[in-house]
């Protein structure tokens, strides 16, 4: 089994799991949209963490990504990949 079999988007973590960020599809986000992410501190191998979900599987996710929480809409988060 390779790396990439244990690699799952973001919003499929469990409250209070925590993750490394493997890889972000930065094809399916517009260039600001990335530039963003990168400045609130989402690249590959930085450590993340589910805070919170909002109920009924709504948005937003609430994401620890070093010191900082961060609300994901969960489209944008199923383009974060993470691994245990």
């Amino acid at each position: 089994m390779t790396n990439e079999a244990l690699h799952r988007p973001i919003d499929a973590l469990a409250v209070g799991e925590v993750a490394l960020i493997a890889a972000i599809d930065r094809a399916g986000l517009d260039p600001g949209t990335a530039q963003r992410l990168c400045e609130l501190g989402f690249d590959e191998g930085v450590d993340v963490e589910i805070l919170h979900r909002a109920p009924f599987g709504g948005d937003p996710l609430a994401v620890r990504v070093g010191n900082m929480v961060v609300a994901l809409r969960r489209d944008m988060a199923r383009l974060i990949e993470v691994e245990p």
